[in-house]
């Protein structure tokens, strides 16, 4: 709507200071001409807003120009209080201030939309943590977070999952990312994009050479390219089972982010067959847990993976309670 693009207009030079016909254009997805028209229609209504001819020139507001309108719909003040999600707030040490934005943003927010606010606040809950998940390390974020606004290099010790003592790297980092409640950092290391898990890392220094990152690159692009990679990170094995049709639900729960298709039910409906992509042989053993209710058919390696475990089982219960040797 034009009210919607003129609020829009308002508000972008009001945070930019000045702007381009074009840039105007391509941010609100309408011709250089409808912008011009728009300037216009603003200049009508009181606006101080003029325009600058000249390789320099541009769409601009008279210094010291401001509006308190916030020009929020209904649906976009029940976004903002949404935003108010535990744990990332937290580990920034924004919770004070975030509270104090949302007041904020209430107080300025048109009288009609204020109880639907404020009702999502108290009807939405957003608890990013996975279900079960043991409790973290404390992660500090103060140095991580210095380096990627003052767009410093960071040199890191940091300890890889299975590595024995931390190695040092020196980083050039696009930011912090938050996942499933884990960060990251994601950083350039001799011009390659790495991907560093915050509480890995054992110390941090800011050093005082301007961070080099490659041109034209921002962090949404780096961290799209990354979570790529670990989520094609090829298995090793791929294992074809069945299921039974009352433990389906469960098992793709669990293990739905390692299946290669959708499970196939039989015509019968009492199994379903489905494929794995496992990183060893040996990740098998985790079926087990679902004794009789699934059955690996291929490849035979992993077959006997799962009989050399049962049996291991079977001696283990088969004798008095801590007999030595069941094992």
């Amino acid at each position: 709507m034009k009210s919607d693009r003129l609020l829009s207009i308002l508000l972008l030079l009001q945070t930019r200071g000045r702007a381009t016909a074009t840039e105007l254009a391509d941010r609100l997805e309408v011709s250089v001409r409808t912008v011009y028209r728009d300037v216009e229609a603003l200049s009508a209504s009181g606006v101080p807003v003029y325009t600058e001819r000249g390789r320099h020139g541009g769409i601009a507001l008279l210094p010291g120009y401001r509006t308190d309108v916030t020009g929020l719909t209904a649906d976009e003040s029940r976004a903002l209080f949404v935003l108010a999600a535990q744990g990332a707030h937290t580990a920034l040490g924004l919770d004070a201030a975030l509270g104090s934005a949302l007041r904020k943003v209430m107080a300025a927010l048109p009288e009609p939309h204020r109880p639907a606010a404020e009702l999502t606040s108290r009807r939405i809950l957003v608890d990013p943590e996975r279900w079960m998940r043991t409790a973290a390390p404390a992660v500090d974020l103060d140095v991580l977070n210095t380096a990627v606004f003052a767009d410093r290099r960071l040199r890191l010790r940091y300890r890889h999952s299975g590595a024995d003592a931390p190695s040092t790297y020196t980083v050039d980092p696009y930011g912090l990312v938050v996942k499933a409640g884990v960060w990251y950092l994601v950083a350039d290391h001799r011009g390659a994009p790495r991907l560093y898990r915050a509480e890995r890392v054992r110390s941090a220094t800011v050093t005082d050479e301007p961070v080099r990152r490659r041109r034209g690159v921002e962090l949404a692009e780096v961290w799209e390219q990354l979570r790529r990679q670990v989520e094609r990170r090829p298995a090793e094995v791929l294992v074809r089972a069945r299921v039974r049709a009352g433990r389906l639900d469960q098992f793709v729960r669990l293990h739905g982010a390692q299946l290669t298709a959708a499970p196939e039910p039989d015509p019968a409906g009492e199994w379903a067959t489905v494929e794995l992509a496992v990183s060893e042989l040996r990740a098998v053993r985790q079926l087990l847990s679902f004794g009789a209710g699934v059955e690996v058919l291929e490849p035979p390696a992993a077959r006997e993976v799962l009989a050399e475990a049962a049996a291991e089982l079977l001696r283990l219960y088969a004798g008095k309670p801590g007999s030595p040797g069941a094992l």
